[in-house]
Parts: structure tokens; sequence; C-alpha cells
């Protein structure tokens, strides 16, 4: 364990893995009080991801499935199919704020947990306000964001989003699967393109990418995308790659 700069890394081994239960998984970690907008960049095009002030990267020896990847925004086009959805939300309301955390939230949370739980069997308990502090609101700072997605005075949606000038990291969503029709984890993601074409942001981070996978495949769907072909640490260089379905 290094303490450097009231920075705390770590190397978690031989857990189990979260999307197979036939893996074993290797995680190392960097708990950091502060991250400048230059670290995280740095951070984001090297695999890493962030929840709350825990940064993470997968180094697992065995298993290279998940695959760091982003969409590369100047080239996406919108399909007749997401263009239907962007419609559909015409009448949903987006505020984006620094991330916060509300009864609504929490109960919201819990909804999408359950039901993730019985569709997908998702592990599942009600989230602790201490815990939810922890992983969405805690480290945040100029560049953190919540979506707030409204449909009659209610809240139907909340993405964590992270703005940088050259990146947007698409951290966590959730919604209400009542309101199934509008398709809000979908239309999350193509607002934050829209976003990001807007400002001239060249990369939107999803995070990793795991084919044919239940829960992590999706990702596929916004392409054209690039992988991260490397493993590099913060002193290398990155190797991205176009993906070619």
């Amino acid at each position: 364990m290094n303490i450097l700069n009231r920075d705390i890394e770590f190397i978690e081994e031989q857990r189990d893995c979260s999307y197979f239960d036939t893996e074993i998984s290797d995680i190392r970690y960097r708990y950091m009080y502060d991250c400048s907008t230059d670290q995280y960049q740095s951070m984001l095009e090297r695999g890493w991801r962030r929840f709350g002030k825990m940064h993470f990267v997968p180094e697992c020896k065995a298993c290279t499935k998940c695959v760091s990847m982003r969409i590369d925004v100047a080239k996406y086009e919108f399909s007749k199919s997401e263009k239907r959805v962007i419609s559909k939300n015409k009448d949903t309301k987006l505020y984006i704020r620094p991330p916060s955390m509300t009864l609504e939230h929490l109960n919201l949370y819990d909804k999408y947990h359950a039901f993730m739980n019985a569709k997908k069997d998702w592990p599942y308990s009600p989230i602790e306000p201490g815990e939810y502090q922890k992983s969405y609101v805690d480290g945040k700072a100029e560049y953190s964001k919540e979506f707030l997605y409204m449909k009659d005075n209610k809240l139907i949606g909340v993405a964590l989003v992270d703005l940088l000038p050259n990146s947007v990291s698409s951290i966590y969503c959730y919604y209400d699967h009542d309101y199934s029709d509008l398709s809000i984890g979908k239309f999350s993601i193509l607002a934050q393109i829209k976003i990001a074409k807007e400002m001239n942001i060249p990369y939107i981070y999803l995070g990793y990418w795991i084919k044919d996978h239940l829960s992590m495949g999706y990702k596929e769907a916004y392409k054209p995308f690039e992988i991260l072909k490397n493993r590099p640490t913060l002193n290398e260089e990155t190797i991205w790659e176009n993906y070619e379905l």
C-alpha cells in the first residue's frame, strides 16, 4: 500500500468476479482525496473508473474480457430508432447539476435494483444513505454532475456523469421501469452524446464492455467506438483502436 499526496493505492486480488461466476478478478484501487481534471483525464484514457473518491481499474491475470471503450462523438450519427427515443422524450425534462442525495434518489435507486434483481438476478439490498453518499456524491469536483430526468413532476431517472473538457465519463444510471416506454437508460446516453457534440467533446467513456454479456454487452450498440488494446500504467502510452463488429 502506498500513501502519496494523501492518496491510498492498493490491489484486491483473488476476489469473485462481478460478471462471471467462473472467473477471479484482481482490481487496483486508488482512493483520491482530490483528483484534478488533468489527472482524471489521464486515468480515463488508461481505463480507470470512478465511484466517489475511489478510482479503480481491472488487472485480472487470467482474463481480459472487460474492455475499456469510448464513443467517437464526432463520427456518431443517431439512427432512426435513436431519433424516435429522443422524440418520445420531448416532454422529459433534464436538469444537470452537482450530485446530491434526496429521499427520491434513494427510493428510485432501490426500485431500480429490485427490478433488476427480479429480471437479471442482480444482488439486491436497500442502499443505506451513507453508502449512496460515498459512491455517488463524495469526491465531487467541478466536473461531477448528475443528470436528473423528470416526468409529470416526478424523478424517473438519474445518471451520474463527469463532464471534462475532452471527455464525458458515464458513471452510472438508474431509472423507473414504470416508464419503460421512454427508454430512459438509452435516452440518457443519447443526451450525453448530444451534449458532447454541442461542446465539441471528442469522447464519451462508457466504462467496461463485455461482448455478448447480458448486462454489459449492450454498449456495442453505440458505434463507432474505440477500445483500449493495452493495459497501460499511468506512465505508459495508450493504444486505442477502432472496433469493427
